[in-house]
């Protein structure tokens, strides 16, 4: 399984501008199947388990209101970063990317993201 996803993880850090970090992380369980950081000091398997509590959280509120709904993102801006928590379409994993928002373009980096995130749709 590591292989497709190190690859995923390649081709986001070197095609999406202002790459932080990405970690692909289980909902049920929050092992983390994979994580990349362009910053030394940037832990993205710490910031995807705090993360998941936010994930966790909306599933819940989404139950508890009885709505028929799906996740699709939640996006996090933070006055120099923007994070991404892409939810797959059953829920089982999200994506966690961290951008830096001086160089990024939010439609673009969600747009580069679908792209890249199409490779391991089913695979994990």
């Amino acid at each position: 399984m590591s292989e497709f996803l190190k690859q995923f993880g390649e081709e986001c850090q070197k095609n999406i501008p202002g790459y932080i970090a990405i970690a692909v992380t289980e909902t049920k369980s929050g092992i983390c199947y994979y994580s990349n950081s362009a910053v030394a000091n940037f832990d993205p398997e710490l910031a995807s388990s705090f993360n998941l509590e936010v994930v966790k959280a909306k599933l819940n509120a989404i139950s508890a209101l009885g709505l028929k709904e799906t996740i699709d993102d939640i996006l996090i801006t933070l006055s120099s970063q923007i994070h991404i928590l892409d939810v797959s379409e059953d829920g089982s994993y999200f994506i966690y990317l961290a951008v830096d928002s001086t160089r990024a373009n939010l439609g673009m980096t969600k747009a580069l993201l679908n792209k890249y995130k199409k490779e391991i749709q089913g695979k994990i």
